[in-house]
């Protein structure tokens, strides 16, 4: 059974005791996220992460979630993506793809993926200018507080580095508050050229969840979570940034991922 807690104003942290157990409670939660926003605007606007975090998603595609969810009402983006081929290796697109949505009856006119054939700067700006047209839309709800787009779900993981989407530590576009996506082409890790959701939409979303699981994560997790000196420098921790405005923030965390919290969570 998950232990749960509100650690101040890092939001909602759910430790579970293995892998399956957090992909049961992670696809319980888009599931019944994915049905209250159908039923109160009828439309679920997820924007999905790479890495192990699909994976952790697969039971979505197994009863009951298979039949029971709305899949047609679904609209698919990604907060972040490598600028490489759909039908290459590193393609968050593909392994999305792959993974889950080829899984599931998810309109193809739904999946909004980037402009694989164009340069990084080109692929945000294309990338930003599509989510602002589904925005006047209202295919995705647009934020109380700012112009920013309000993604019903934005699905991050979490790198060793405590980066999150392809938000690196001291990174010139963690401090992007213009732009709704940015591109880089120096990623400390390959492939070097991505496109980026920016923090302002990251935190505009009305629920946003940070899935982590694994030793190697488990400083990442205490710096993102744990309270800490304001001078010590962790403030610039892309993890400990994701501060959502209006919205609610959810941790879903294994137990080996939680052995550096401090306090009752870690217990």
């Amino acid at each position: 059974m998950a232990l749960s807690g509100v650690h101040k104003e890092r939001g909602e942290v759910r430790i579970h005791e293995s892998l399956d157990e957090l992909s049961t409670d992670l696809a319980d939660y888009i599931a019944e996220l994915s049905e209250a926003c159908v039923k109160e605007r009828g439309a679920f606007a997820i924007a999905l992460s790479g890495g192990s975090l699909i994976g952790l998603m697969g039971k979505l595609c197994e009863a009951p979630y298979s039949k029971t969810v709305d899949w047609a009402k679904w609209y698919i983006f990604w907060v972040d993506e490598r600028v490489v081929s759909k039908s290459h290796a590193d393609s968050n697109y593909k392994l999305a793809k792959d993974n889950l949505l080829s899984k599931v009856p998810i309109v193809p006119s739904h999946i909004h993926s980037i402009n694989d054939s164009v340069s990084a700067e080109e692929a945000a700006d294309e990338y930003e200018f599509a989510i602002r047209q589904l925005v006047k839309m209202r295919t995705v709800d647009v934020s109380d507080i700012s112009d920013c787009p309000k993604f019903d779900l934005v699905l991050l993981g979490l790198g060793p580095d405590g980066h999150v989407a392809s938000l690196f530590p001291n990174h010139s576009a963690l401090i992007e508050q213009d732009e709704w996506v940015t591109f880089i082409t120096d990623s400390p890790k390959p492939p070097p050229e991505r496109i980026t959701f920016t923090l302002p939409v990251i935190n505009s979303a009305s629920n946003v969840a940070v899935v982590a699981a694994g030793e190697s994560k488990a400083e990442a997790v205490h710096l993102a979570i744990d309270e800490t000196e304001p001078d010590d420098g962790k403030t610039s921790l892309p993890a400990r940034m994701v501060q959502p405005r209006n919205g609610k923030l959810v941790w879903f965390l294994d137990k080996l991922a939680t052995s550096k919290l401090q306090g009752s969570h870690a217990e």
